[in-house]
């Protein structure tokens, strides 16, 4: 006796002249498609975007340097540029004064007032310690001193990558702070709490951009003779706690067991409705004929 491996066949098929379609049924049919590809479609599109998973630990990212990067941009309406500079100073002895390296001052007019746009670029030690924009370094000092201000930047590290964007507020939290209708003589201080944070992406790149929370106070701060010169403070610390942000991808034996249980229940649960429809129809048509008995 000749084996016939279609004895293994577990879908056994219906001769098409035994089959009887029904208006309900393609209606449930097509309905089932539509719902499949929308759950197919949705998805692919998460398992083609990877998860951000993030990890605390005490540690320094960046052992290899004791220097982190600032990227600071502000603009001060009130105030000419040939007052302002560049104060830094730290725990560890540094103690600069209106420096002028990687610094550019460009004029801005506003309601025919002159201001300045300050921008600069400079490394800090990883103490404590603090940068400050005020008139220090300058020959001679404004009569009428207003260090409102207007924030565009202020970031430390790497500039985060793109993929960082669903947590791109702790990066430049300072971003459009808005201090323009301060009082003129405020001395603006702002407390910067710096998180050492690292970003792997899928390809095993590494970036170092660092977040930071902050508070900020105005205070109109007296001396002898009255009334000292205001300036913008920045007060730095850094936490000793990491934040490591990774891709993690979805493996792909994840995806088809998904998409299998989208297929598979849709169309089971969609033949549980189209029986039972076909059946109460039937139970109907026969009660009509009084033939239910």
């Amino acid at each position: 006796m000749q084996f016939d491996i279609r004895r293994f066949d577990v879908y056994r098929k219906v001769p098409k002249d035994l089959t009887q379609p029904t208006l309900t049924g393609a209606v449930i049919s097509i309905s089932s498609i539509l719902f499949i590809a929308f759950l197919f479609i949705s998805e692919l599109l998460v398992f083609i975007s990877p998860d951000i998973v993030s990890v605390l630990y005490v540690d320094d990212p960046v052992q290899h340097s004791q220097k982190l990067p600032v990227f600071l941009n502000i603009s001060l309406p009130r105030m000419k540029c040939e007052y302002l500079g560049l104060d830094i100073q730290d725990e560890m002895g540094r103690h600069e004064v209106g420096m002028s390296d990687a610094t550019t001052k460009e004029p801005i007019y506003s309601d025919h007032i002159e201001g300045c746009l300050f921008q600069s670029h400079f490394m800090i030690n990883k103490v404590p310690g603090n940068f400050h924009i005020s008139t220090h370094s300058s020959a001679s000092q404004p009569q009428l001193p207003d260090m409102a201000h207007y924030i565009h930047e202020v970031r430390f590290g790497q500039k985060p990558a793109a993929k960082l964007d669903v947590i791109k507020g702790s990066f430049n939290p300072l971003k459009d702070s808005d201090k323009t209708a301060s009082e003129a003589h405020a001395t603006h201080d702002y407390i910067v709490r710096i998180v050492p944070t690292v970003f792997e992406d899928s390809r095993n790149n590494m970036y170092f951009p660092f977040q930071y929370t902050f508070s900020h106070r105005d205070v109109i701060q007296q001396g002898h003779g009255g009334i000292r010169m205001p300036a913008i403070w920045f007060r730095y610390q850094l936490s000793p706690i990491t934040a490591k942000y990774h891709e993690k991808r979805k493996p792909f034996y994840h995806f088809l067991t998904t998409v299998c249980a989208i297929i598979g229940g849709t169309f089971t649960v969609a033949g549980i409705i189209d029986s039972c429809i076909f059946t109460a129809a039937e139970i109907f048509k026969k009660a009509e004929l009084g033939k239910l008995s």
